[in-house]
């Protein structure tokens, strides 16, 4: 299952088969279709299921949601609302409502919705007004903990300063290690393809589709990704979210369209820092782009998932950058902002989470045994 923002003209044949099948595709427009946030999931590359948002201030409404009936039942229609109310949240909105046919009321009794007022009749069909309260239903973890697996040749290994030389094999099959997370209550994961990231271009994708096929874990995937086709690629094989660094640092048009097309929702920003300046390839090369200045460009257009490593302190154990996430965090105050890098113990998560930020990235303090799958459980 893969939930993609599409347009307006991408619903309307699901829209038409499966709500109004004896209309024509012109006829299920709805007004305001234009201004509305549309959305898709996919069960491979077939179009299963859509939904369309309305955002007007501290409400929202969505319209139009429809699955194929062959594929009813399959959690699609929960994935999908589960995923809106994310981007709600994101926006400050505080109940998401819609009108919902009468024979569909228990669906949405089920995720917590209310009725709101009498059931109405349009065009011979019964409708009903169904509310939910989002702040209080789905509301997300104010800090996350999301262990990071760094993959070279398909085999689960940590770097020092991104070093390719300085590399440590831990476990060579990654899925049990993700597995291993997952049974403490981990939720987040973020899966680098090392490999990728040296040579331009998505490799390790299938580390990638066994995590995601045999864990609930959400994932973030980075590493080569430079195309348009290693994008999809990424999300075809289950990613939840896109890292990306090298391509909002040097081609920030094509990074802007990538956020445009699947929404900052599905977009995980890296900004890796050497002496506050972006650092991309893999951290091969460093630019005279400050981390500042290239936060504050993607910022400006809609991207707010964003983590920050700090190239010095990865992998030595000695602690993370507080100074330099304070500063971002001062200056940058509606971003979801996870740190990255140098986490030593249980202290230095605490301190990250007391400063402010959303959650922390942690790799090599829990393979040495620094951080104890014990000490993670009370941030879990």
């Amino acid at each position: 299952m893969n939930i993609q923002r599409i347009s307006a003209d991408d619903t309307l044949q699901l829209r038409r088969d499966v709500l109004y099948p004896n209309e024509s595709l012109t006829a299920v427009k709805v007004d305001g279709d234009d201004d509305g946030l549309h959305f898709g999931v996919y069960e491979g590359t077939q179009l299963v299921t859509v939904v369309s948002l309305f955002i007007k201030g501290p409400e929202a409404q969505f319209r139009k949601l429809a699955t194929l009936p062959a594929c009813q039942g399959r959690g699609y229609g929960k994935a999908i609302l589960a995923h809106i109310s994310g981007i709600c949240l994101q926006h400050g909105v505080k109940t998401l409502w819609c009108h919902a046919r009468e024979s569909a009321t228990s669906f949405y009794d089920r995720l917590g919705y209310t009725q709101v007022g009498d059931y109405f009749t349009k065009n011979g069909i019964v409708f009903v007004k169904m509310q939910i309260p989002l702040a209080v239903k789905n509301m997300q973890p104010s800090f996350e903990i999301i262990p990071a697996i760094d993959i070279i040749d398909g085999k689960c290994v940590r770097l020092t300063q991104g070093d390719y030389s300085q590399q440590k094999v831990y476990n060579e099959h990654p899925l049990e290690v993700a597995m291993e997370f997952e049974a403490i209550g981990v939720k987040r994961l973020h899966l680098v393809d090392l490999d990728g990231a040296k040579k331009g271009a998505v490799v390790n994708w299938k580390v990638l589709e066994t995590i995601a096929g045999k864990t609930s874990l959400i994932t973030d995937f980075g590493g080569g990704i430079k195309t348009d086709k290693d994008l999809q690629i990424v999300f075809e094989s289950g990613a939840a979210l896109a890292t990306i660094g090298s391509v909002a640092a040097k081609q920030p048009d094509l990074f802007t369209s990538w956020v445009k097309q699947y929404g900052p929702e599905k977009i995980f920003l890296g900004a890796d820092v050497k002496d506050e300046k972006i650092a991309v390839g893999g951290w091969l090369e460093t630019t005279e782009l400050s981390v500042y200045d290239f936060l504050e460009q993607h910022i400006a257009n809609s991207v707010h998932n964003i983590f920050c490593t700090d190239i010095a302190k990865d992998g030595l154990l000695q602690g993370p950058s507080l100074d330099l996430y304070k500063k971002i965090l001062e200056r940058f105050q509606n971003i979801n902002f996870v740190a990255s890098g140098g986490v030593s113990n249980i202290a230095d998560v605490a301190t990250l989470q007391e400063i402010g930020c959303s959650g922390v990235i942690i790799g090599k303090a829990i393979y040495e045994g620094r951080i104890s799958m014990a000490e993670l459980k009370p941030f879990l």
